[in-house]
């Protein structure tokens, strides 16, 4: 076998739900350079008739994927690509395996300002960019500049300005077309602060965190996405109106729905509706199996689509053992 990928790794070691059954074939880098002497492995592999396909899957935190029970019956890629460099005039490049507290820590070392909001944010910057995080009024696009990716498939390296990066509402380009690229860093424009001022907006946000989510149990964060106020009918406007905010845009708190239908605590095997915050579902025993994760997001899709006429949709990424991206089920 090859010396950088790896067989048969369990990715419930790799998730943040805990969940997850073995990865057929594994290959964690640290490099473009590695990932590139990886990926030539695997192109041995496939040659030798040992695999048919090219079902690769990339993850870095995991902290928002649920992983299915078989597993994953390919190449899982791990980016652990950990980089910040000052490059001067507020530019930092940040490669993408640098977890978020990683980054927070730095530029709250060195005064930079603009990702406070993101303070207590599990997971790495290259799953934020991917999904476009946000919170408290903030989302990662309104501080990078330039992401840089690495096509698996052609070899090519690609560098997208902000607005090449196509981001949406919790989602960009790399995840609306599903590319075959890996995000291997970015450059975030910052401005120069106050040291002082921000360590207590990171602070800030992560002891909300520590209060208003369940962070004692393992999850992977919010499943769905706030409902955009423009689809939800007058009568579900006029009952949540005093719950409505801008994320970035205004929305109804999809926890608030999920409090209103009654499903707060709602269990299915081991996993079960936060009583905390009813927009995650947590590994409640320790035990919890994918199945029994993807019947509470189905129950709880049906749910609020008979009570409120509005359809849930996952902010999370849920993978298939023939790796598709499941919205519905």
């Amino acid at each position: 076998m090859s010396n950088l990928i790896q067989q048969n790794i369990l990715l419930k070691d790799y998730s943040n739900f805990k969940i997850g059954g073995p990865a057929r074939y594994f290959l964690e880098f640290k490099s473009l350079e590695e990932l590139k002497a990886g990926l030539a492995e695997w192109e041995e592999i496939k040659e030798s008739g040992d695999f048919v396909g090219e079902k690769v899957f990339i993850i870095s935190g995991a902290t928002n994927i649920l992983f299915n029970d078989a597993g994953f019956d390919g190449l899982i890629l791990h980016n652990t690509i950990s980089l910040i460099k000052d490059c001067g005039d507020g530019i930092l490049e940040i490669g993408a395996g640098t977890s978020i507290s990683e980054l927070n820590r730095y530029c709250t070392e060195n005064s930079f300002s603009g990702t406070e909001w993101s303070g207590g944010l599990p997971g790495s910057v290259g799953g934020a960019i991917f999904g476009n995080a946000g919170a408290f009024g903030g989302e990662i696009k309104d501080t990078v500049s330039e992401v840089i990716s690495f096509d698996y498939l052609s070899g090519e390296t690609i560098r997208r300005n902000n607005s090449d990066c196509e981001f949406n509402y919790r989602d960009s380009v790399f995840k609306s077309k599903e590319l075959s690229e890996i995000i291997i860093s970015a450059k975030f424009q910052l401005k120069n602060g106050n040291h002082d001022e921000i360590a207590a907006a990171i602070d800030k946000h992560i002891d909300y965190r520590k209060r208003k989510q369940p962070l004692e149990y393992p999850n992977i964060g919010s499943i769905f996405k706030n409902v955009p106020v423009g689809l939800a009918g007058s009568d579900l406007i006029e009952k949540t109106k005093e719950k409505i905010k801008n994320d970035p845009f205004p929305v109804i708190p999809t926890a608030y729905l999920i409090f209103l239908a009654g499903l707060v605590g709602y269990k299915v095997g081991g996993a079960q509706i936060s009583e905390k915050h009813p927009n995650m579902i947590i590994n409640a025993t320790g035990q919890a199996t994918a199945a029994d994760v993807k019947k509470l997001i189905a129950h709880a899709q049906k749910t609020i689509a008979e009570k409120f006429q509005v359809h849930l949709e996952p902010e999370v990424r849920i993978l298939s053992e023939d790796g598709q991206y499941l919205s519905h089920f």
